[in-house]
Order: structure tokens, then sequence, then C-alpha cells
């Protein structure tokens, strides 16, 4: 967050009616307690014109003032947090100001949720794409690079984790399974009827007790079959077992 606002304070936009919009979204009272936004209102003043920093009207100014006006309404009155599982950025408002602030910023792309907590206005945002499209359109570069990188290696674990919960699910259901034929094939070859039955069947019966951790793609590999006749023949040697 230090870094994020570091950057964003460091933005000198080119036109003045940026600035004087930059400058509205700073309010004076967050100013005199932040050195780094004192110093901000401060190099914004140098070219603003008279009366700037005023009641900023939303409606009539075109998107880069409104931008401007939402960068300085981030430094003043937003937090950015980055945790492992998540990314949440709020801004706290006085009450009143709340859902003005959350119409705004659905104006501009990122419908937010917001509430009264304890007396204040909380306007959230919790959706990465949300927050990473505000940072960048408020300007932010580096620091919405680490975020996204941030989101591509969360999303690279979850595909990882998903994965390798697929694997050991299908693992564990081929043991499962392996077990079963193997019952039946040793109660058909105890009781001679094993013999009795088609050179495939036979064949996938001695494969499997061979490679008991195989699963059908690999038995059918090795045998050169098609998995579905590998399928047929399991599949019949645990129904002999069972009549």
């Amino acid at each position: 967050m230090l870094a994020l606002r570091a950057e964003l304070a460091g933005i000198d936009p080119s036109r003045d009616c940026d600035r004087e919009a930059e400058r509205a979204g700073l309010e004076p009272s967050s100013r005199r307690r932040d050195p780094t936004l004192a110093r901000l209102a401060v190099r914004l003043a140098r070219r603003d014109s008279p009366g700037g920093g005023g009641e900023f009207d939303w409606s009539a100014r075109p998107e880069h003032c409104r931008m401007a006006w939402l960068r300085g309404r981030f430094l003043s009155r937003g937090s950015l947090s980055l945790a492992a599982s998540r990314t949440h950025l709020e801004f706290v408002t006085p009450p009143e100001e709340a859902p003005v602030l959350a119409a705004r910023l659905a104006e501009a792309g990122t419908p937010p949720s917001w509430r009264v907590r304890r007396g204040r206005g909380v306007v959230t945002l919790k959706s990465a794409e949300s927050i990473q499209l505000l940072l960048r359109r408020i300007g932010a570069g580096p620091t919405l690079l680490e975020l996204e990188t941030r989101q591509v290696a969360r999303t690279l674990r979850g595909d990882l984790n998903r994965v390798i919960n697929a694997e050991s699910a299908n693992l564990g259901r081929t043991v499962i399974a392996a077990g079963r034929q193997l019952e039946a094939i040793a109660s058909l070859y105890a009781d001679g009827r094993l013999g009795q039955e088609s050179a495939a069947v036979r064949a996938v019966a001695a494969a499997r007790r061979e490679t008991p951790e195989a699963t059908l793609g690999e038995l059918a590999e090795r045998l050169s079959m098609h998995r579905s006749a590998v399928q047929r023949a399991l599949d019949r040697i645990e129904r002999l077992a069972l009549a």
C-alpha cells in the first residue's frame, strides 16, 4: 500500500484541469494529517487555477478529470489490502458520501458495494478485475503489475491444486477398483472359471495381476487393446465373481 500511495502521489498531471480535479479529491483534513498528501496538494496548486480544490462537478467533467479526482480520493480515503487468498480495496468516507462515491465508481466501470460501518461510509471493491481496472485508470503502473502478477500466480496455484486433487481422486478410484478386480480374479482363478473365459479376458486379468496400480489406459496400451475393451473385460470378471 505504501508503494502504491507513493506511486500515485508521484503522478504529475499535465492538464491544469486534472490538477484541479485531483486536488479536489484530496480532502483538506487529510492533507494536514499526511505529509505526502500535503506535499502533493502544494505541488498540484502551483499551476492550479484560482478556486481549485473546491467542489468537484462530476457530471460536467470529462473522463480524464474524473479519473484524476478518483486518484485524489483514493489517496485521501482509500486503502488496498493484499492477502494470500484475496485482494480488497476500500474507501472510508463520511456516511453521506458513500452512495455518491459508489455511483461514481460504477460509472467508471468498477461497481462496488457500500455500507455504513460504525458511523462511517465504507465503499468496497473485492473483485480483482475491478480493482486492477480502477488502479489502471487512475494511473498505477509498477504496483498494478505486481498485483496482476500475484493474481496470475494465484490462478496458477488454484489450477494446479485442482489438477492435483482431480488426479488424487482418480488415483483413489483406480486403487479401489483394482482391489475389487484383483479379488474377483483370484476367486475365478481358484475355482477354475477364469480358464474358461476368452483370451482377451484372460490377458486383461493377467495384466491386472502383474500391474495392479495401472490405469485402464495403461492396461489398454500394454495389451494393444481399446480402453473400452479392457473395461468390458474387467466388468465381466467382476460380474462372474459375484455370480
